[in-house]
């Protein structure tokens, strides 16, 4: 770790209550309905997703922190010494820490994420683990470009770290998109690290999604309390369940909120019809091989460097670096 007393500071550009309504909107107006899975995350849905990931049913968080926990001293080594870890959607950190207490001398660990609760907390919590790194935690929607605060010590490179396969929720060409605009948020010499759901067999998929214990059931219909609370919405929770499936020929799991009744729901102005049996979509979650997501990365003008995964290769931690 550098020497220089820790430096704690927020940047703070929250999403605002009206973007949750105009892409709240415009996702129920479309063909289907849609609901945007980044709103999941208010504190109970935060709380939520963290019970799902103790599950003995979703692999995905124990078998990314095994894998991080094997080879974290070796992935370290590829990140390099003095850089400022920037963390997208990284939760509670639990993942983070792991990387941090390998890496030598980090310059900066830079939190972003949409929870500002989930946010402070890690951030107060990161802040007495490594009292002398500074740390520079941005609320803000990382899906849309945000401005880097700058660490006072110049970082021999940024490197993005994107845990827990959340590029699986973006359709392929907004992953490529969205790769590309990490590329250049990396700069020169940067590199990026990210979880990737590596492709495997449907049922294990189908019950990592539709626990028995039903978290994931209460995690997706909490988007309709959120949606509720904050937009004045009038979804009636007994009228709607949870599912999810793998589609094969897409290769992606399809979570869907599924309509019990023919009803109407109000949102501010607008009102939205849903025959009994209709679907809301509110998550995709693609499932990759791994020829398929260093081509991915590559396209996004990144060079893929190695991957590191588990026995049964249901995971992938990616790394790849900013080509030249």
């Amino acid at each position: 770790m550098n020497h220089q007393p820790g430096r704690l500071a927020v940047l703070d550009v929250e999403p605002a209550k009206s973007d949750f309504l105009s892409e709240a909107i415009a996702g129920l107006s479309s063909t289907p309905p849609t609901l945007p899975c980044k709103f999941f995350y208010d504190e109970r849905g935060a709380l939520l997703f963290q019970k799902i990931c103790e599950l003995p049913e979703y692999y995905i968080t124990r078998t990314e922190l095994d894998i991080l926990k094997r080879n974290s001293a070796e992935i370290a080594s590829h990140l390099g010494p003095r850089i400022a870890l920037i963390g997208l959607g990284t939760g509670p950190g639990t993942k983070t820490r792991i990387l941090l207490e390998k890496l030598q001398e980090p310059v900066a660990y830079i939190p972003v994420d949409i929870s500002k609760d989930q946010l402070q907390n890690s951030t107060m919590f990161f802040h007495k683990r490594f009292p002398q790194l500074e740390i520079l935690p941005v609320c803000a929607d990382y899906l849309q470009p945000f401005d880097l605060p700058s660490p006072l010590q110049a970082a021999n490179r940024n490197i993005i770290y994107f845990p827990g396969s959340t590029i699986g929720n973006f359709e392929p060409r907004d992953a490529s998109l969205f790769l590309r605009r990490l590329a250049d948020l990396c700069g020169k010499d940067g590199g990026l690290l990210i979880g990737v759901d590596l492709q495997k067999n449907w049922d294990v998929l189908e019950r990592a999604y539709n626990d028995r214990e039903g978290i994931t059931a209460q995690f997706n219909l909490n988007l309709l309390v959120h949606a509720n609370r904050e937009l004045g919405a009038n979804f009636d929770l007994g009228n709607w369940r949870h599912r999810a499936i793998y589609n094969s020929s897409a290769g992606r799991i399809e979570m869907h909120l599924i309509s019990e009744i023919d009803q109407t729901v109000h949102i501010a102005d607008h009102e939205f019809w849903f025959r009994s049996g209709e679907k809301i979509i509110t998550e995709f979650s693609y499932k990759y091989t791994p020829e398929g997501f260093a081509a991915l990365g590559n396209a996004a003008r990144f060079e893929f460097d190695r991957m590191w995964t588990d026995q049964a290769r249901l995971f992938g931690v990616f790394y790849f670096t900013v080509a030249n």
